[in-house]
């Protein structure tokens, strides 16, 4: 298992309509692909410009070709475009894999 954490960087006055698209389309849509989303976190100090959120993978091969098949759904596109109308909704995206490394189980049976 694979953790990918996705660090989007949003358009100042952006962060609403990302977080809409993402309740409304994009997780559905993720999952449509077999991407399962963890959880999301946004910053605590304004301005509040950084969405944050963990996708579980079993795989970086099955991520890869989910992200490439989530990408070319017709149905994702038409959700992008529509709602990037007046402008993308992020500046800039960062992922980070990681993998668990069961230190917190490992420290709680010694």
């Amino acid at each position: 298992m694979i953790y990918e954490l996705r660090v989007y960087d949003v358009q100042p006055g952006k962060m609403k309509a990302l977080m809409d698209r993402f309740e409304n389309d994009t997780i559905a849509l993720f999952e449509k692909h077999g991407m399962r989303i963890k959880q999301f976190w946004e910053d605590v100090e304004e301005p509040n410009n950084r969405l944050y959120y963990i996708v579980e993978h079993d795989s970086m091969s099955i991520r890869n070709m989910n992200y490439e098949r989530f990408r070319s759904d017709p149905e994702w596109i038409a959700v992008k475009s529509a709602s990037e109308v007046d402008g993308p909704l992020v500046k800039k995206q960062e992922s980070y894999f990681m993998k668990d490394i069961n230190l917190i189980n490992h420290k709680q049976q010694n």
